[in-house]
């Protein structure tokens, strides 16, 4: 973002399961302690007749929600930017999330939503928890190894956080680094209360200068301020955001920027992104360099890794050299 906090501002309560974020509302970084919103959220997918659907469900705080439909399957198994969509509302009622849309409604319960159209029931979608492919994915050989859960050492005020996960405390690698390919997982929290840039915040820059921005967006439209957005540069592809509290992944090859000896730049660095194993940039040239921490430049460069005041956390971080 244009802005980063100097500390992650988060107080500790209930054990650390619940923590209150930078805008001074809820972030659970424990599904057990949740509540029942968080177990209702999440993806819905299936068959309404001979049709692929699925359902992303959001949770907005105080037993309602917001819900998307997408025609043709989930972003990444069928649905892509621009196909057809169906929006709705939700609201709990006797333990169940009643849903309404232009000509449809819904009622999600036990793991199931049960869709009608009038006085005729549609069919039903089964509540799915997808992972991304590159999930704990190994080092190869040849890899940097900059976080493995036992030390944050390889990093500049790393600080581990639940034990073994790396806290987003605007900490920067030690190594640093030009052309390379990353893989990094990464966890936002639920945070159902708040909105837009306060929800679930952070952001992956390559090599110190281009952010990959992380946010909970999960059922947003996936702009360039959001979940896998080049801030100011480019929208993702498809919208890859996972539910909060899931791990998600990002695969990323990057060229750095060419300059002349007299320090001008001559070629503009790219980048190729696959978000939970899903291509969402695709070789693109980044204009320019994010605020928020360096500027571009010749050199070398560390990850930085953004404090915007949630507890978003990493691991399985490590990195190969080009």
């Amino acid at each position: 973002m244009r802005w980063k906090l100097s500390c992650w501002i988060v107080l500790c309560l209930l054990c650390g399961s619940l923590l209150l974020a930078a805008d001074g509302k809820p972030a659970f970084t424990n599904p057990a302690d949740a509540g029942s919103d968080f177990a209702l959220q999440g993806e819905y997918a299936g068959m309404l007749g001979d049709q692929k659907w699925g359902v992303q469900v959001v949770a907005l705080g105080e037993g309602k929600f917001d819900v998307v439909g997408y025609r043709g399957g989930l972003p990444g198994e069928g649905w892509r930017r621009g196909d057809d969509t169906k929006p709705g509302k939700g609201e709990t009622r006797d333990g169940a999330v009643e849903v309404t849309g232009d000509t449809w409604t819904a009622k999600i319960k036990d793991g199931t939503m049960t869709i009608t159209h009038g006085e005729n029931k549609v069919g039903e979608l089964k509540k799915i928890e997808r992972k991304s492919p590159t999930l704990g994915a190994s080092p190869p050989a040849a890899a940097i190894v900059l976080f493995d859960g036992t030390s944050a050492d390889a990093f500049e005020k790393g600080q581990l956080v639940e034990g073994n996960l790396l806290g987003a405390t605007g900490c920067v690698s030690k190594h640093q680094f030009g052309d390379h390919s990353l893989h990094i997982e990464f966890r936002t929290p639920f945070m159902p209360e708040s909105r837009g840039q306060a929800r679930g915040n952070s952001g992956v820059y390559v090599q110190g200068r281009y952010e990959v921005q992380v946010l909970d967006s999960f059922g947003l439209e996936g702009a360039d301020n959001e979940c896998g957005g080049i801030y100011k540069q480019s929208k993702p592809i498809v919208n890859m955001c996972f539910p909060p509290l899931s791990w998600q992944t990002y695969d990323i090859d990057f060229t750095a920027a060419k300059y002349d000896d007299a320090g001008k730049k001559t070629t503009n660095a790219r980048i190729t992104v696959k978000h939970n194993g899903v291509i969402i940039h695709d070789n693109l040239e980044l204009t320019a360099g994010t605020p928020g921490y360096r500027p571009e430049g010749p050199d070398k460069l560390g990850l930085f890794l953004q404090n915007h005041g949630n507890p978003v956390v990493f691991r399985n971080i490590w990195a190969v050299d080009k």
